[in-house]
């Protein structure tokens, strides 16, 4: 069996490979979360607040796979394992039940704050070994932004 290599370092693809792990748990995560909202979101702003969630869900599995396929082309493998997501969440998870809208939207609000950080901090540590990848991180930032940005208008 042939491994993948890439003409980066050993040290680069190392804090290259964590950072974009990172963020395939951060993706998967929101992915997951967002249907959830979605799911059982009630309330004035049902139709809303459900719509912009699918457009939530749709950024994370976009970005899940862009940040996986750029782990493997580095050589690094990546997991989106359900263990793996759940070890290295940063989410707390919601109640179960019907989640009222402003509460739905308090909570991807915040949920999206802490990603972008997280993101950003993963963007600041690409910069240097590997800009392709750092390329990929402010893609994934502005679609966050633009996301928080939506969310934080209805209230």
């Amino acid at each position: 069996m042939s491994a993948i290599r890439s003409p980066l370092s050993d040290e680069a693809r190392v804090v290259v490979g964590e950072a974009l792990q990172g963020a395939v748990i951060d993706l998967i995560d929101l992915s997951l979360l967002g249907k959830q909202l979605h799911w059982n979101v009630i309330g004035r702003n049902f139709r809303t607040v459900h719509r912009q969630l699918d457009d939530v869900v749709d950024l994370g599995r976009r970005y899940t796979d862009m940040a996986a396929e750029r782990a493997v082309a580095i050589g690094v493998n990546p997991d989106g394992q359900a263990t793996t997501v759940a070890r290295g969440s940063h989410l707390h998870g919601v109640e179960s039940g019907y989640i009222g809208d402003e509460k739905a939207i308090r909570l991807i609000t915040d949920v999206l704050a802490g990603m972008i950080t997280r993101m950003r901090t993963r963007m600041d540590l690409t910069a240097e070994p590997d800009p392709v990848t750092q390329d990929l991180f402010i893609a994934v930032i502005r679609d966050l932004e633009e996301q928080h940005w939506m969310f934080q208008a209805m209230v």
